[in-house]
């Protein structure tokens, strides 16, 4: 339609041109003496305007002639724009398919062809890592801090965390401590730096930083008061040969840590070498008061408290509702044997075996057996303990 219209307007342009060239007889006169020149006014405009169209067209052709150069180069720079773009698309996609080795060879060609130079380094980066290029990668770093200064923080993310899975502890945390200057308490910088502090045991660290993720909301409940309590249990570990120390520090640790059973059981453990038995008595007792653990109440017979009686009497008063436990029967067996109640202790631990056989029963009933000069017997709750000792390594 719109190409009709064109033509019928083209036709009338030309029917009316005729129109007006046909009806006019004028003429024009030009003179330089000795010369006289006569044309008709039709043909002087037709050679203005050819004249006109032709002189346009030399200044075009001229202009593009000049301008080539540049188009030239911008055309080919567009090229190589689209070229470095499609590489770079190239390796994130092979990076995600887990074809390593093409997508560090069409990073690689990004960067050279200057396609997000930051990016492009860091996409290699990780292809040479997974190829176990370290040279590689480490080069590729140093290209993104060269060429791409202003993506500090992404960079330094990307070296921490290749370094933490190459096992490179020490040199991950300097290098999450150049990104904390940058950028601190930065959320992924502060969970690298939660599995560095791990690795290396810098157990307060680890505390530390649990409490910043968690004051940000970042941190899984259950995996925080998991590692929480583990980093608490080292703590505890490391200070088994100064009870004052140990003491101390159980006081500082939170008080809904202090009952949980996974942390008393390390503490009491810690405190029975330290020989302190009492303090882990008093542990016990306040995690069983608040929930009842039979690995605990297990636990409980091996401290050997200020006050054995009240022990037994604490133990007993557990036994009223919990008479089918046979970790409790166990230490109710080993507080009796410490008050030298022979009779009672065996059938403490007698009762426990019947609930559920074990090492740790059999080898108490014949330490005490033993003691009391019944060698054969004691011989054959040894012999029992071994066996059940080795089905439960095995």
């Amino acid at each position: 339609m719109k190409f009709l219209i064109w033509l019928l307007f083209i036709l009338g342009g030309a029917v009316a041109l005729s129109l007006v060239v046909g009806s006019n007889d004028g003429y024009v006169l030009l003179v330089q003496p000795p010369y006289r020149l006569e044309l008709s006014l039709n043909l002087l405009i037709i050679l203005l305007l050819v004249g006109f169209f032709s002189l346009h067209g030399l200044l075009r052709l001229v202009s593009y002639t000049l301008r080539l150069p540049d188009s030239v180069r911008a055309h080919k720079q567009a090229l190589r724009k689209k070229e470095a773009h499609e590489s770079l698309l190239e390796g994130l996609h092979a990076l995600v398919e887990g074809r390593y080795g093409k997508a560090e060879k069409a990073a690689a060609k990004a960067l050279d062809l200057g396609e997000d130079a930051g990016l492009s380094a860091l996409v290699a980066a990780r292809a040479a890592h997974k190829v176990k290029h370290f040279g590689k990668r480490d080069f590729y770093l140093a290209e993104a801090e060269r060429l791409a200064p202003e993506s500090s923080v992404s960079r330094l993310l990307t070296q921490a965390e290749l370094l933490l899975d190459e096992h490179a502890y020490t040199s991950a945390s300097q290098v999450l401590q150049q990104l904390e200057k940058i950028e601190p308490l930065h959320p992924p910088a502060l969970k690298l730096k939660l599995k560095v502090q791990r690795h290396l045991g810098n157990w307060e660290q680890v505390l530390d930083t649990l409490s910043q993720l968690e004051k940000r909301g970042i941190a899984e409940p259950e995996l925080y008061r998991q590692l929480q309590i583990h980093a608490h249990a080292q703590l505890l570990g490391r200070r088994t040969d100064n009870r004052e120390a140990l003491l101390a520090y159980w006081k500082k640790v939170p008080e809904d840590n202090r009952l949980d059973p996974r942390l008393v059981q390390s503490a009491a453990h810690a405190f029975i070498q330290a020989g302190d038995g009492q303090s882990a008595a008093q542990a016990i007792e306040m995690s069983l008061t608040r929930e009842w653990d039979s690995t605990l109440a297990g636990l409980y017979g091996d401290c050997a408290g200020n006050d054995p009686i009240k022990q037994l009497q604490q133990a007993e008063y557990w036994l009223q509702s919990r008479h089918d436990d046979a970790n409790l029967l166990l230490s109710l067996g080993k507080l009796c044997i410490r008050q030298e109640l022979w009779g009672k202790a065996q059938s403490y631990l007698e009762a426990s075996l019947a609930v559920q056989p074990g090492s740790a029963a059999h080898y108490a009933l014949a330490g005490m057996l033993e003691g009391l000069g019944q060698q054969e017997e004691a011989n054959r709750h040894y012999r029992q303990s071994l066996d059940y000792k080795m089905m439960e390594c095995g």
